[in-house]
């Protein structure tokens, strides 16, 4: 006779259907659908921001929201498109629904913590989206520099200070929870050196988490005690120290980049195997390129304050340090191209989405070497030179890696797939408008147009007006995803188990899965991208029962 856990008990009592989207779930999947949903929410009220600012930088005069509004748009935008929007998907919302699958676990490591971290998010956005209607938003931006943050109004910096804390803490929870998740739930058999390299990517993201995150935290506590208690850590007119914050800032802030980064080069490594039926390239390079990054993330952080009175040797080092992690970025992209190199490329949604990240990330890569080099930062630092690098990276890399997710991932979702030709079109208008909208900024930073500003040289209208209507077409894109997302959730054509007959552990249960993952077993793939080897593939249908080509043919 089987005995029933508590866990089960619990577990049997909450809510089901689509309600449970709306309880505190401990089903990892559930927990990754949240973080997913709310993550787009937060994604439409920032576009809805960067809508704003794009209409007020149309003309060169402040004439569609005030000077104190612009500021307050600017930092609310810059804070939720990160702490709300990119770092969540890409962590938590990914991280959450595919990591145990890929380690042969039921569940994460620490159910009630991952439930704990989910649920500090939406009243962090709440708090934050609320202060410009309650008591009015920061207006320091998303970096918060004193003395500018201690001398505007405090409350709105005080809100805004206790948000990122809740979402800090969050982050911190859920990277405690990864590491633990794939260091010790590997199901018996299964190597480090197996898993697919998402799991990689995670474990390092996990581990700047956990590293760089608590430093932001007392950053901000002292922040807030000069705001609250006048005590004078930051704050000049105290004998407080401004550079001192800088340090500590971009201590975070820096890996904060490789922490929206380091998922999307896993999950598109996950994708462009299986739409290109070829292994990985380089599995083990890959690896190890990761694990530089993460090394050589936490010592490049000064290269942000190259004009903040950095001593020679000081900007030696981290150009130095900062040239040197191009080295690890360069091997994925290669490790990419001869991935796609000779296989047999499906031209769908996902592919298209991932092709253009490795285009977009090449281009701010080459601009994020010359922001390496000190002369040159010198020169456009502080303008929309790094307003375009920074949107490339994180818009142009991370985003359109989360499209590519939604596209492949979505038939495991909910088992129907999307409209491909709304997913393309997607696509175009969403590529032609990211490129129309950052690719002039660079020129404009060139030229001396300084960012962060309402009211800027009538000589530079032309092409902040091009900038805006390629922000325009970016809002337009959001219409055929959202109504290929919400009308194929209920009428889209079924997908099947495994649509893409890609052999990584979460196709090879039902789509959707069961509440825990798979019937019997979990199954032990040890070469998760051995496309083209046939021995692997019947190993696989063996221990799966599964015919994971569908009757078409091996290829």
């Amino acid at each position: 006779m089987t005995v029933a856990s508590p866990n089960d008990f619990q577990e049997s009592l909450q809510p089901q259907g689509w309600l449970r989207y709306f309880s505190f779930s401990l089903d990892h999947k559930v927990i990754g659908l949240q973080y997913l949903v709310t993550g787009f929410i937060f994604y439409f009220i920032g576009g809805a921001l960067a809508g704003v600012i794009r209409a007020e930088l149309a003309s060169p005069i402040s004439d569609f929201v005030g000077r104190e509004t612009y500021n307050e748009v600017l930092t609310l935008h810059g804070t939720v498109m990160i702490f709300l929007w990119i770092v969540p998907v890409v962590n938590g919302a990914f991280g959450n629904y595919l990591i145990p699958f890929y380690v042969g676990a039921r569940d994460m490591a620490f159910p009630r913590l991952n439930a704990v971290a989910f649920w500090m998010i939406p009243p962090a956005g709440i708090l934050l989206i609320g202060s410009y209607f309650i008591t009015g938003a920061a207006q320091s931006g998303w970096t918060a520099y004193p003395p500018l943050s201690i001398t505007t109004p405090a409350l709105g910096q005080v809100v805004w200070i206790v948000s990122v804390l809740l979402l800090g803490g969050s982050s911190i929870f859920g990277g405690i929870n990864f590491i633990a998740t794939v260091l010790k739930l590997r199901r018996p058999g299964l190597k480090l050196m197996q898993l697919p390299m998402y799991c990689w990517a995670m474990l390092g993201t996990s581990i700047l988490v956990v590293l760089s995150t608590p430093v932001l935290a007392g950053t901000l506590l002292l922040l807030s005690f000069d705001i609250v208690a006048h005590t004078g850590f930051f704050n000049p007119a105290m004998g407080g120290n401004v550079v001192v914050y800088q340090h500590l800032f971009w201590f975070y802030s820096h890996p904060a980049v490789y922490i929206m980064v380091l998922p999307a080069f896993g999950l598109v490594s996950e994708i462009l195997p299986i739409h290109s039926r070829k292994p990985l390239f380089g599995y083990t390079t890959m690896v190890y390129s990761i694990l530089a990054i993460v090394v050589l993330g936490l010592v490049v952080w000064a290269h942000h304050m190259f004009t903040s009175g950095t001593p020679p040797w000081m900007r030696l080092f981290f150009t130095i340090a900062t040239s040197f992690i191009a080295v690890p970025t360069g091997i994925k992209f290669f490790n990419w191209l001869a991935t796609l190199w000779g296989g047999k490329l499906a031209l769908n949604s996902a592919m298209l989405f991932s092709c253009a990240f490795i285009v977009n990330f090449v281009f701010g890569g080459i601009t994020g070497v010359a922001l390496a080099q000190v002369p040159f930062d010198i020169h456009v630092h502080d303008t929309y030179f790094v307003v375009g690098h920074f949107h490339y990276i994180v818009y142009g890399g991370t985003v359109f890696v989360i499209f590519a997710s939604i596209y492949h991932w979505y038939p495991k979702f909910t088992g129907r797939m999307l409209n491909e030709d709304l997913g393309r079109l997607h696509f175009l208008l969403t590529f032609l408008g990211f490129n129309l909208c950052f690719a002039p900024q660079h020129w404009l930073g060139l030229n001396g147009m300084p960012r962060r500003v309402a009211e800027y040289d009538p000589s530079f209208t032309t092409l902040n007006q091009i900038s805006s209507v390629g922000a325009l077409l970016m809002a337009i894109s959001s219409l055929p995803f959202l109504y290929n997302v919400l009308v194929s959730a209920f009428r889209g054509e079924e997908a099947g188990d495994n649509p893409w007959n890609a052999l990584t552990p979460e196709w090879l249960t039902s789509s959707p899965p069961p509440v825990e993952n798979w019937i019997g077993e979990a199954p032990l793939v040890e070469h998760p991208y051995g496309y083209g080897v046939e021995e692997d593939t019947l190993s696989l249908e063996a221990a799966t029962g599964r015919d994971l080509w569908g009757g078409a043919g091996r290829r």
